[in-house]
């Protein structure tokens, strides 16, 4: 009996669905060791890069650098946690191949599941925009704070991240749209039928996403051409800040990985919900076609939380240095700015001689 029949038959819940599962592909795409190895290495990076960061966080004094590191740690840890719950589910089923109705028949678990996949697939994409603006005013605006942000308020704002990221996760249990069973029955993610409660979350989800790598994008280019432009103009002061360019490198590095990592799963989403119902197709029921790119689509986005941590672990000045003897710390932007260094010296010896 079809699964969409048994839903009805049996009273479960609406995150089954109708699957086609067919036995030709079931070997390498359905294969439960890509899933294993993929988590084990994912694990054990991020785990890595965050003992560096707490360990670079105690040794930190310039506070440009060390709220950096925070947004870096929110990410890591984002990124650990979304690895560690999701394959707590994914691997059981892999290797004991649990029937869901059985386990699951109300879709709590499954809904679990998909909340813990759109929260920790958006959380990312935001960091990411927010450490962006983070960097664009401290690079572009170095003189509109007095001093750079404390560690408290950098991990207020990764919280409000998290708040933001966990809302936006349970608007299908709120009733915008469900989660669902998907393809090969090992995961739970939003639904690409065509209705329009499940088509208004899934663009919504592909548009913030987008919205993300768009906005970091904007903000890193101005950042870095903000950069080269001041150090080339500095070249009387002959001076760099090395710190301000190893953060960059890693924005960059991280924007980059994300970009590539995810957006084939988010053109796809938008794609998907912005096109007419396939022809041929019941209600309830995606094309197998579909089923297997969102697969392999949602498997190349999750290679963004094996990269990430390697960003920081291969972009450090330790590291660096090794390659460039000369990369050694050197005084901050603002000494790249002789006119208005000049004319902050002379209003603070105005102010002593007041005084």
């Amino acid at each position: 009996m079809e699964l969409g029949n048994l839903s009805t038959a049996r009273g479960l819940g609406a995150c089954f669905r109708r699957i086609n599962s067919s036995e030709e592909d079931g070997g390498q795409i359905r294969s439960p060791w890509f899933s294993l190895v993929f988590g084990i290495i994912g694990l054990c990076s991020n785990l890595f890069a965050l003992c560096v960061l707490v360990n670079s966080s105690r040794k930190m004094h310039s506070r440009s650098r060390s709220s950096f590191l925070v947004f870096l740690c929110g990410l890591v840890v984002t990124d650990l946690m979304g690895l560690l719950v999701t394959f707590a589910i994914v691997i059981p089923y892999h290797f004991t191949h649990f029937d869901w109705r059985d386990v699951d028949p109300g879709c709590h678990l499954c809904n679990f599941m998909g909340v813990v996949m759109v929260f920790f697939g958006q959380c990312p994409l935001l960091l990411g925009a927010t450490m962006a603006g983070e960097r664009f005013v401290g690079i572009n605006r170095p003189f509109s704070r007095s001093t750079s942000m404390p560690k408290r308020r950098a991990w207020t704002l990764v919280g409000l991240v998290w708040a933001l990221g966990f809302a936006f996760s349970l608007l299908p249990i709120l009733g915008l749209g469900d989660y669902s069973l998907q393809y090969p029955n090992s995961w739970c993610f939003l639904t690409l039928v065509h209705d329009a409660r499940n088509m208004a979350f899934c663009l919504m989800f592909a548009l913030l996403g987008l919205l993300c790598v768009g906005l970091s994008f904007l903000l890193n280019t101005i950042s870095v051409v903000t950069l080269c432009r001041v150090y080339h103009d500095a070249e009387a002061v002959q001076r760099r800040r090395d710190s301000e360019v190893e953060m960059m490198v890693q924005l960059v590095g991280i924007m980059i990985i994300a970009t590539v990592c995810w957006l084939p799963l988010l053109i796809l989403i938008a794609q998907k919900a912005l096109q007419g119902p396939p022809v041929g197709v019941a209600t309830n029921q995606i094309p197998h076609e579909t089923e297997k790119m969102l697969l392999i689509s949602l498997r190349v986005a999750t290679w963004n939380q094996i990269l990430d941590p390697w960003v920081y672990i291969l972009f450090r000045r330790a590291v660096l240095r090794r390659i460039n003897p000369s990369f050694k710390s050197r005084p901050s932007i603002i000494s790249l700015y002789p006119t208005l260094n000049a004319s902050l010296r002379r209003k603070f010896t105005q102010e002593s001689v007041v005084n």
